[in-house]
């Protein structure tokens, strides 16, 4: 494995890929995502004041666009964080601010988090453990009663940021292998029947970074992933779904990149699908929308469009 936090490392890796991206091209996505941000210094979706979540997006697509934030945008970022208490934050936003935490920190803003904060990330990490399950995994808050696949990985990525690695592995790799059906893919909580594209990406993600990925669950996922490629280029979220989607189709080709199979890939088809002038996900004005229905793009839908292309650049260039 390399060193270094898994998104730190898919960050690299995404921007590796775009290095194709023509400067106009580039710069239409990069005000796109910008025009998102609010006096606050935080970044909004589609409607209402700026979140973490959504600025967590806008500082990832920023930093595959330009490989760094400027000193503006990056400062204002800042004192939207600062304006969070990491403490009180649920798993999804504790990701996205100390992501972003990190980023700033590595753009050379003053760090948020240093080496006197070590009662703080010891609080993060009880905090974490807080909504460890019986079956293994982590739960989305105090109310959930099962572990759930996503909030699992999501949890793993924290600790990562944090600087700890994620207790007891061994029981959530057995909490992993129980969410696998018998469509070779991974359900998100243990009463679901049918599989994800989304929480077997993260399922693959968590085990290969724990340790617990082996020859047969590679296949099996494999097998899964052709089941959910649909007929317009990108993957649709299950083998219900009739649609592909700009989140279901990073996420499979990203699987299949970590399984090593990323040469299974019809990549012109998958970029044309992505790109097509009138139908496509990506907008002449910049931005990406999150399907063909979708009549808007945001700042996260816009980081996956980013995400697919890198991904194939990275096959272009090989």
């Amino acid at each position: 494995m390399n060193d270094g936090p898994y998104l730190l490392r898919l960050a690299d890796r995404l921007a590796d890929g775009l290095q194709h991206l023509s400067p106009e091209r580039r710069s239409r996505h990069r005000d796109f995502v910008l025009s998102h941000q609010l006096e606050d210094g935080g970044f909004r979706g589609r409607e209402g004041d700026s979140d973490l979540y959504y600025t967590g997006f806008a500082v990832r697509g920023l930093l595959l666009l330009d490989g760094e934030l400027g000193p503006e945008t990056r400062d204002a970022v800042r004192e939207f964080l600062a304006g969070h208490d990491p403490e009180t934050l649920h798993v999804v936003d504790l990701v996205s601010w100390l992501y972003a935490a990190v980023v700033l920190q590595l753009a050379g803003a003053e760090p948020l988090i240093d080496a006197g904060s070590a009662g703080l990330l010891d609080r993060l990490a009880d905090k974490l453990e807080s909504v460890r399950r019986p079956d293994g995994g982590y739960a989305k808050s105090d109310e959930g009663a099962l572990g759930s696949t996503y909030q699992s990985f999501l949890t793993a990525l924290t600790y990562e940021l944090i600087g700890r690695a994620v207790p007891r592995p061994n029981a959530l790799i057995q909490f992993l292998y129980d969410r696998q059906r018998d469509d070779g893919g991974f359900v998100e909580i243990a009463p679901m029947k049918r599989s994800g594209t989304n929480p077997t990406a993260a399922a693959v993600a968590l085990l290969t970074t724990v340790g617990g990925m082996d020859d047969e669950i590679r296949e099996d996922v494999c097998d899964f992933l052709r089941e959910v490629r649909g007929d317009e280029g990108g993957f649709q979220a299950n083998t219900r779904i009739p649609f592909s989607d700009g989140l279901s189709t990073f996420t499979g080709l990203l699987t299949l990149f970590d399984l090593g199979r990323e040469r299974t890939i019809d990549g012109s088809r998958v970029r044309g699908w992505l790109t097509h002038p009138e139908h496509g996900l990506e907008l002449p004005t910049g931005g990406f929308r999150g399907a063909s229905w979708d009549n808007a793009a945001d700042v996260e839908y816009t980081f996956y469009g980013l995400g697919v292309l890198g991904l194939l650049g990275r096959i272009a260039n090989d």
